[in-house]
C-alpha cells in the first residue's frame, strides 16, 4: 500500500487545481444567472435596449484602467471592420436574449442559450473550415433536439420570447468566429477593448427609441449588473485557464439550476418538464463536443482549442 502510493503521481495537486476551476465555473454560473434575473427585475420599468447600453457603458468604466496604462497601442489592428461586425453580432445578442428576458421564464431562456455552442460548431465549420465529423454531428443533432423540446414549435411554448433566446444564441455563436479570426493576430486586451467601445455606442443607438432616464436606485441596478457581468467573466475565464474545457463544462450546467432557484424565489416561476428535458439533452451534446476538442487536439487548458465554445 506505502509503496504503490510512493510511486502514484501526486493526485491532491491536480485534484484541487480541478476542484477550484470547478469552483470558479459554478461561482461564473451562480453570477451570469443573477445578471439574468437583474435584467429581469429591470427590464419591468426600463426597456431592455436601455439596459444593453449601460451595461456596455459601465464596462468601459470598468476597462478604462486597461486603456489608460496600455494607451492607444491597445487598440492598434489592421481589421477594423471585423471588429464592428463582430459588435454588430454581440450587441443583437444582447438585445435579443434580455428583451427574452423580459417576457419568458428565466430557466427558459437560460436552457435555450446553451445552444449558443451548437451553432458556434456549425458557423466554424461553415465560414472557418473547422472539421465537423460523424460524432460532433450526431452531438449537434442531438443538441438541436434538447432545443425543440424546450420550444415545441407548434405549441404555446414556442412564443417571442423563445424566438428571441433562440436568435439571441445564434447571434453570441457568431461572435465567436469573429473572436476566432482576430484571435489569430491580436491580443486578448484588444479584443476586449473594442467589444466595449463599439458595443456602446451601438447600443445606444438601439436604446434611443426607448429611452427612459433611470432613477438613482435603477443606476445603481445597472452599475451592478456591469460590475457583475465583469466578475462573472473572470471567473468563466479562470476557470478555463486552469483546466481543460471537458473537465469543467459540466459545471455549466448548474446555471439552469440557479435559474430555477431564483426564477421561483424571486418571480415565482416554475420550469417544466420539458425546460428540464430539453436543457439536459443540449448539456449532455455541449459536453461531448467539448469532451471531443479534448480528446482530438489535447488537454490544454487555456488554449483556442480549450476555448468555451467548441
Amino acid at each position: 500500500m506505502m509503496r504503490w502510493i510512493a510511486s502514484s503521481p501526486e493526485p491532491s495537486r491536480e485534484t484541487s487545481g480541478a476542484l477550484v476551476a470547478i469552483g470558479f465555473m459554478v461561482m461564473a454560473a451562480l453570477v451570469n444567472a443573477s445578471v439574468g434575473a437583474m435584467v429581469k427585475h429591470l427590464s419591468a420599468d426600463l426597456h431592455p435596449f436601455e439596459i444593453v447600453f449601460f451595461r456596455a457603458l459601465f464596462g468601459i468604466v470598468t476597462l478604462s484602467p486597461l486603456l489608460l496604462r496600455h494607451g492607444l497601442s491597445a487598440l492598434e489592428t489592421r481589421h477594423f471592420r471585423l471588429y464592428f461586425f463582430r459588435a454588430c453580432f454581440a450587441v443583437s445578442s444582447l438585445l435579443m436574449t434580455w428583451t427574452a428576458l423580459s417576457i419568458a421564464p428565466l430557466a427558459k431562456v437560460t436552457a435555450i442559450s446553451f445552444s449558443q455552442p451548437l451553432f458556434a460548431s456549425i458557423l466554424a465549420a461553415v465560414f472557418i473550415g473547422e472539421a465537423i465529423r460523424a460524432r460532433r454531428i450526431s452531438a449537434l443533432v442531438i443538441g438541436f433536439l434538447g432545443t425543440l423540446i424546450i420550444v415545441r414549435p407548434g405549441s404555446a411554448a414556442f412564443d417571442t420570447g423563445s424566438v428571441l433566446a433562440i436568435g439571441g444564441a445564434a447571434c453570441a455563436a457568431s461572435t465567436v468566429i469573429f473572436i476566432r479570426i482576430l484571435s489569430r493576430t491580436d491580443s486578448v486586451l484588444t479584443l476586449t477593448l473594442y467589444s466595449a467601445l463599439l458595443g456602446a455606442p451601438l447600443s445606444f443607438i438601439a436604446a434611443i427609441g426607448f429611452w427612459q432616464t433611470p432613477t438613482l436606485e435603477q443606476l445603481g441596478w445597472l452599475a451592478l449588473i456591469g460590475g457583475v457581468s465583469a466578475i462573472g467573466q473572470l471567473c468563466f475565464t479562470q476557470a478555463y485557464k486552469l483546466v481543460a474545457v471537458a473537465t469543467v463544462s459540466p459545471a455549466t450546467f448548474t446555471r439552469l439550476i440557479w435559474a430555477a432557484l431564483i426564477g421561483y424565489v424571486v418571480f415565482a416561476e416554475v420550469p417544466d418538464r420539458w425546460t428540464w428535458a430539453g436543457g439536459a439533452l443540449i448539456f449532455a451534446a455541449v459536453s461531448y463536443i467539448a469532451f471531443r476538442e479534448r480528446a482530438t487536439k489535447g488537454d490544454r487548458p487555456g488554449s483556442a482549442t480549450s476555448a468555451p465554445h467548441a
